[in-house]
């Protein structure tokens, strides 16, 4: 797939910033775009002229939630693969996220190496798993 067309949507500017940071360095990827809260993440997705091969979504975000963002991002768009970074990946999170439409569930805490590995599957290159392992 070379470089993914990347959307963050992470209400924390901290681990906003050290995600784009790991994902630039470890991982092909073009940030298109970020958003702290659903209404942007949703108006973004609703744009025409939008688009991205993956969408990075916290569950808990400044305003609203990342599960109204996964909804609105399968209705929206097909192709986009879309994964969940929380600190709150329970099972039953999981599930409902999956059940949503996510691809993948990952934990901000201890998954951040197999976040980037997927990534970097998706850009068909390959990790070598020297990113940190919790975001701060």
């Amino acid at each position: 797939m070379g470089h993914l067309k990347t959307y963050i949507v992470e209400d924390s500017p901290v681990i906003r910033e050290s995600l784009i940071a790991a994902l630039e360095e470890l991982v092909s990827v073009d940030v298109v775009g970020t958003a702290a809260d659903e209404q942007t993440a949703v108006q973004w997705l609703s744009a025409k002229a939008n688009d991205c091969d993956l969408m990075i979504v916290d569950v808990f975000l400044a305003q609203g939630s990342g599960l109204s963002v996964l909804k609105a991002a399968r209705e929206h768009d097909k192709h986009t693969k879309l994964v969940v970074l929380s600190n709150y990946a329970t099972s039953d999170m999981r599930r409902k996220c999956l059940e949503l439409g996510a691809d993948q569930v990952f934990d901000k805490s201890n998954e951040i190496d197999a976040l980037m590995a997927y990534c970097a599957h998706l850009s068909g290159g390959c990790s070598d798993n020297s990113s940190q392992n919790a975001l701060p």
